[in-house]
């Protein structure tokens, strides 16, 4: 991707977001990866590295362990394997140990998770673990880093000998101590070793009493370092013995290098793939600390912001505590260029520098900090033009470079660039500058660039609405309070406000009225037409919020209305139901009958203590509910007709004693007429259908 020009990624403060990518990372291999971080513009590598940290920021947000412990230099080690007899110490073997251990941990951790992190998972790709690495390391070296006795035979019939000579010697020496204790001939210290060798430390006066070779005085000159000579040949042949399990050790770390060399370039790959690693996961947490998102990538270059916020601002602001006003920006083939004005320090640099970074950080593999419903296209080439770029070693002014700026703009711009301008034709004479600004801007729209430009020139917020492919926008601001809203609306040019922040700025009434009737009418009218839309536009909006809330708050009683007239629905039909299984219970139609009957016998005659008695009992009976009936098995079926058939066989006659279907209680038939019986039951006389009768004589 091309960048113009050689400073943008300081302008822009790309190297802070890499500087912050550096300072995630855990290894040196990670840091360099960090600060070789590269611009792509091929859509399927750029998805791949975004879609990476994706995966990692889900396996952060879940909680979950990824087991890249890995984090100490291997480039010296690397590169002796490279070496022909090149031999590595027992440190450095061991790091080469833990590193195969970070790359067996890593390929069983998407074992477990196959396609659950496509994207992490194919960082192994073309790579694999090779156990036979650890198995050679494991087999020469021990728990501690050391090479183990029974590495060769050789080594090993050395360290017996020498384990025996130091046995040998440490008796010996333990029997001149002693003795020179008794004689009391020692200093206070009373051995000491000198290249290697064991020493006697006696008191200097004594020195001669003891035989064997001295071998130095303290600085004070009180003591003396005394070799015994019944320890000399023991020393020599300890001495010599040390050196011969040095060359074999030595032989034996040399064949162990020689050995691992033939997987060198698999040793490099494990180090570069945790050293990936570390870099995707630093872009993670960077991510989860701007709330970035992986937004919708577009093949054709197109800018569609939704709640986009400038990262470090966002970072800085998060700090301390104070929200972030997010942004929303649209590039796209129909309106190409976005002319932002509105007044100074309202923003408009800001939300130029946000589309830029945010672009560069896209193209680069970080997650930006906009919605996800977002979309972003790809760029080949990003130029920007920001700030003084006066040049004095080129003997040029801030116009004449900004000339020389907007020359390579038109030399290389097409319609894969997205430039930006901040503060467009200033630096030279407004009107001459204004009117070179619109013919730049004019013939970008022609070479079918896109790119964000902030302007206070009248003309330029003319001409946006009128050029095909130019839009305009406008940072909004609080005329009462006298403060930037950092609000981008779009569609509109903004007032610059000069009036508004001179009067309450307290200057005098009459300078602002003179200075006023120095502009050209046209000129002030436009300004002022500007102002009242800005003003009708927040009184509008101010509308908008208060009947969202009123809207919500009526939705709310709704759902709450809703909600009691679906309940009481329920408990009607509830009612209606147990009403209706009432009606249909034959004991309750009996008993209606009986009480309308009771109800004319009542009216007729005095209320009596038989009458009473017979309506409490009736009152009784019409105590429980009838349950509803289950449905009726075959099983079922086919016992009723058995029990038919049993009845037709005992038929009931006048003063049989009866049960009466679905009653609890029994009965006595008073009479028979036809297929209806008058049964007493408890004094109460019932009309029922002789079929719901069975004689339980």
């Amino acid at each position: 991707m091309i960048l113009y020009p050689e400073t943008i990624i300081d302008k822009l403060e790309f190297d802070k977001i890499l500087q912050l990518a550096v300072n995630n990372c855990k290894s040196p291999r990670g840091k360099e990866y960090a600060l070789a971080v590269d611009f792509s513009t091929d859509y399927d590598e750029i998805c791949t590295r975004l879609s990476k940290v994706h995966d990692y920021k889900k396996i952060l947000s879940g909680g979950s362990y990824f087991p890249n412990d890995f984090i100490q230099n291997l480039e010296r080690e690397i590169a002796l394997l490279h070496i022909e007899n090149a031999v590595l110490a027992e440190a450095q073997l061991m790091m080469v140990l833990k590193l195969t251990g970070s790359a067996e941990a890593i390929f069983r951790f998407f074992k477990g998770n196959e396609k659950v992190y496509p994207a992490l998972e194919g960082v192994l790709e073309d790579s694999y673990y090779e156990k036979a690495i650890a198995a050679l390391i494991t087999g020469v070296l021990d728990e501690y880093g050391k090479v183990k006795d029974n590495a060769s035979r050789e080594l090993q019939e050395i360290r017996t000998k020498l384990s025996r000579r130091r046995q040998e010697l440490n008796r010996v020496f333990a029997r001149i101590v002693q003795k020179m204790q008794k004689d009391g001939l020692l200093a206070d210290i009373e051995q000491s070793f000198i290249n290697g060798r064991k020493m006697i430390v006696v008191q200097s006066e004594y020195k001669r009493q003891l035989g064997g070779i001295i071998h130095g005085e303290s600085s004070s000159g009180q003591s003396t370092f005394i070799e015994p000579k019944e320890t000399v040949e023991l020393n020599n042949d300890i001495f010599e013995l040390e050196r011969d399990e040095e060359r074999e050790v030595y032989r034996i770390l040399r064949q162990l290098t020689a050995d691992l060399s033939v997987y060198k370039h698999l040793v490099k790959r494990y180090y570069d793939i945790c050293g990936e690693f570390d870099l995707v996961q630093a872009k993670a947490r960077l991510a989860e600390d701007m709330n970035a998102s992986y937004v919708q990538v577009n093949r054709k270059p197109v800018v569609r912001l939704v709640k986009a916020v400038h990262p470090l601002l966002y970072l800085y602001n998060k700090r301390a505590q104070k929200p972030t006003v997010p942004l929303n920006v649209v590039l796209n083939h129909e309106q190409r260029i976005l002319v932002i004005s509105g007044p100074n320090a309202g923003g408009k640099t800001v939300c130029l520098k946000t589309v830029m970074l945010l672009q560069m950080m896209l193209q680069s593999g970080f997650l930006v900090p906009a919605s996800e419903q977002s979309e972003m296209g790809i760029f080949k080439a990003i130029m920007i033009d920001i700030g003084d770029a006066q040049s004095i070693e080129y003997e040029l002014s801030t116009y004449s470079s900004h000339l020389k700026t907007l020359k390579h703009f038109i030399d290389y711009s097409d319609g894969n660039t997205l430039f930006c301008i901040d503060e467009l034709g200033t630096g030279t004479d407004p009107a001459l500058g204004g009117a070179f600004a619109e013919v730049v801007l004019e013939e970008l729209a022609r070479l079918k660039a896109y790119g964000v430009v902030t302007t206070h020139y009248l003309n330029l917020k003319v001409m946006a609405n009128k050029v095909k492919g130019i839009t305009n926008g406008a940072m909004m601001f609080d005329e009462e309070n006298l403060q930037p809203l950092y609000q981008l609306s779009l569609g509109k040019p903004g007032s610059s406000y000069t009036f508004s922040i001179a009067k309450r700025s307290g200057l005098p009434e009459r300078l602002i009225e003179k200075a006023k009737s120095m502009v050209d009418e046209d000129h002030y009218q436009f300004d002022d037409l500007l102002l009242k839309i800005e003003q009708l536009q927040q009184r509008e909006k101010v509308l908008l919020e208060e009947m969202e809330v009123t809207k919500k708050q009526v939705n709310k009683e709704r759902e709450k209305y809703n909600e009691l007239a679906t309940r009481h629905q329920r408990q009607t039909q509830q009612v209606q139901q147990v009403q209706q299984k009432k009606k249909e219970s034959p004991f309750v139609r009996e008993a209606e009958k009986e009480l309308r009957r009771m109800l004319v016998e009542w009216n007729k005659n005095k209320p009596t203590e038989e009458m009473a008695k017979k309506t409490n009992a009736l009152l009784e009976k019409l105590k429980p509910v009838e349950k509803p009936k289950p449905a009726e098995t075959p099983q079922q079926k086919e016992a009723a007709k058995n029990q038919q058939v049993q009845v037709s066989r005992k038929p009931v006659k006048q003063g049989s004693k009866v049960q009466v279907k679905n009653f609890a209680k029994h009965g006595v038939v008073s009479s028979i007429n036809g297929k209806k019986a008058i049964v007493i039951i408890d004094a109460v006389k019932l009309n029922v259908a002789v079929a719901d009768l069975t004689s339980i004589d």
